[in-house]
């Protein structure tokens, strides 16, 4: 199996394109949000679209633990209750569609997800404050949201930008931000582990040993994205999640 893991990545220029994914999805789960998010296409590029969010995932797993065992304390439990429901039948919808498609729907169907989560940042930002405060209170808000954030994780590990566009609009302080995001994402990602691996048959043994072997980079991006948060006052860190989160759509569009 050792031998199969390895031979994922034919090449030294493979395995570096691998850690700093690895790296980068550290980074997110502990810091910057969406930065992992510029992983997914460079992981589409490795192993294919649809293969590559098994792979993924069990990076973004082992990643979540960081995140909530640091940041547990700063967790807003009233927003992941808000987001949950309609987050599982978005999910479940992804899982019933990304059974039928092939490899190039899947990765258009990628895209479009980032795409949609960054055009609702950009028409909340056009908004005057007091506008913005009544669309966010409206009952419809977090259920619409939820949704979003449930199809977009199963269809391919992208809810990030859907996911930084909910909190930055619920005025949440840099911490709660990480954590909420944090946990609300982890909860989905090991509700998606089985599901993947029975109905779409995406994670083998080999990718799952491939990743605890990016462990140590995991880690080192988890340690990163710490001092990054520490690092930024709280207007950068909230462009800094903005300007993530457009880059990550250029790149699905283009790649």
């Amino acid at each position: 199996m050792f031998d199969e893991a390895l031979a994922l990545l034919p090449d030294t220029s493979s395995w570096v394109l691998y850690f700093t994914c690895a790296l980068l999805i550290g980074m997110s789960k502990t810091g910057i949000q969406n930065i992992g998010s510029l992983a997914v296409p460079l992981f589409a590029i490795l192993f294919g679209a649809k293969y590559s969010t098994g792979i993924v995932l069990i990076l973004l797993a082992l990643a979540d633990l960081m995140g909530v065992i640091y940041y547990r304390k700063q967790l807003v439990w009233a927003e992941v209750l808000k987001l949950l429901p309609m987050a599982l039948i978005g999910l479940t919808a992804a899982l019933i569609i990304g059974k039928y498609i092939d490899d190039t729907a899947f990765k258009i169907t990628m895209g479009a997800c980032i795409i949609l989560g960054i055009g609702i940042m950009l028409w909340m930002e056009k908004l005057g404050k007091t506008k913005q405060l009544t669309i966010t209170n409206g009952k419809w808000y977090s259920p619409l949201f939820g949704f979003i954030i449930g199809f977009s994780t199963m269809i391919g590990n992208v809810a990030g930008p859907a996911v930084s566009v909910y909190l930055l609009t619920k005025n949440l302080n840099k911490y709660a931000l990480v954590a909420t995001g944090a946990w609300f994402i982890m909860i989905l990602n090991y509700i998606k582990i089985p599901l993947q691996f029975f109905v779409w048959q995406n994670i083998s043994w080999a990718g799952v040993l491939l990743n605890f072997i990016a462990l140590p980079f995991i880690v080192l991006g988890g340690v990163l994205g710490i001092k990054l948060v520490k690092i930024l006052p709280e207007k950068e860190f909230r462009i800094t999640i903005t300007c993530m989160v457009i880059i990550s759509c250029v790149l699905m569009i283009l790649i």
